[in-house]
């Protein structure tokens, strides 16, 4: 299987990469720099996988199209395509953000993913392949203070699911894979921000932001943690998988906490949920 994934510098990406590789897929792991590839390939050799590293900009039309063209040229076919490459925002709200931020964040999280998967579908097409982006459960459930990621995910999930049966009517199965809280990444970690920071920028909502803080610092997130190999192992199996559902959770935890909004039709239950995080009254 001809795999290819962005993103791989780093994170979930690279450790996908590598396990792909290590169960016998081809892996075209792509990085908008590729000079920073030294951990990815570190990992590599650690496993004793070799990888084709390439550049993959996924706000870059021309590079999106370059780097295809090159996987059809090398390889004659693409049987996967992983959309892995994102970006983390974590404002004080979008009021207290910039639209400039807001639209950057979009740009990575939602139209690269599409932007990669238009041009690389007519190669899945043809090999009656595997298109496979990883979301978050902030895509289903919204987070508090992080309002441009969550809508970015959210609209990932959107599109894929709408994709998902016209895609399957020609021979590409499409899955989106939903982690939880993966702590061992650089994901998300701003070394020139603290609570500190973000307080002092946060206007009218700094309370509703120590609530929030509180929560995440406290009971929010426990038993969500799982490691960016436990995550690789989802994303393996569900690209050899003869008929993957669209959605895959990376963990029970991640199930249960879907199964919440899943089943509450009108939103409420979130909402009083929610609430709790950012230490409102129900």
């Amino acid at each position: 299987m001809i795999v290819l994934i962005t993103g791989t510098s780093s994170g979930i990406g690279l450790a996908t990469a590598v396990t792909a590789a290590q169960a016998g897929c081809t892996v075209v792991a792509t990085m908008r720099d590729p000079g920073k590839d030294g951990a990815l390939r570190e990992a590599a050799d650690r496993a004793g996988v070799t990888l084709d590293v390439r550049r993959l900009d996924v706000t870059d039309g021309a590079s999106i199209a370059s780097c295809l063209q090159d996987v059809r040229e090398a390889y004659g076919r693409l049987d996967a395509l992983v959309n892995n490459a994102g970006v983390s925002n974590f404002d004080p709200t979008m009021e207290m953000s910039t639209m400039e931020a807001l639209r950057a964040n979009l740009e990575v999280n939602f139209f690269g993913v599409v932007a990669v998967s238009r041009v690389a579908m007519p190669l899945l097409r043809a090999a009656g392949g595997r298109l496979l982006t990883i979301g978050s459960v902030h895509g289903v459930v919204g987070q508090p203070f992080n309002e441009a990621y969550a809508a970015a995910k959210a609209a990932v999930e959107g599109f894929m699911e709408s994709l998902a049966p016209v895609a399957a009517a020609h021979g590409v199965r499409v899955s989106v894979v939903v982690p939880g809280f993966v702590p061992d990444t650089e994901f998300g970690i701003f070394p020139d921000i603290n609570r500190k920071t973000i307080r002092a920028a946060s206007g009218p909502y700094a309370g509703t932001f120590d609530g929030y803080l509180d929560w995440v610092g406290g009971a929010g997130w426990e038993g969500a943690g799982q490691s960016k190999w436990e995550v690789a192992e989802v994303v393996v199996r569900a690209l050899s998988e003869d008929e993957p559902p669209f959605r895959v959770p990376t963990s029970a935890w991640v199930t249960e906490y879907l199964a919440g909004k899943l089943a509450d039709p009108d939103g409420s239950a979130v909402q009083a949920l929610a609430r709790t995080w950012i230490g409102a009254a129900v």
